[in-house]
């Protein structure tokens, strides 16, 4: 289960650097992958607390693929997405520091 869950963090951390047209979404994407692979790594985040940031990580690589779908990314979804992602920079600050 959790070579699952660290392949699929993997994949979200590859495939999020091939995707174009929202590059400041991309690199906080990749920052906070990586964040989240650190503090895992370092025992600062458990394996639940991992589960619940993939789970969040996932739902804004959803968002912005919906937002791709159309080929463009109005400026009202980049405040979303920049919004959801500053939400989970909280979460995962709060799960390495708690």
């Amino acid at each position: 289960m959790k070579t699952l869950t660290l392949a699929s963090l993997a994949f979200i951390i590859g495939s999020t650097a091939a995707m174009a047209g929202t590059p400041l979404v991309d690199y906080r994407e990749q920052n906070q992958a990586h964040r989240i692979y650190n503090g895992v790594k370092s025992g600062e985040i458990k394996f639940p607390e991992f589960v619940k940031l993939l789970r969040g990580q996932a739902q804004i690589y959803r968002t912005e693929h919906r937002f791709k779908a159309d080929g463009v990314v109005t400026p009202a979804e980049r405040a979303q997405l920049y919004w959801m992602q500053t939400r989970q920079d909280f979460r995962i600050y709060n799960k390495k520091h708690n």
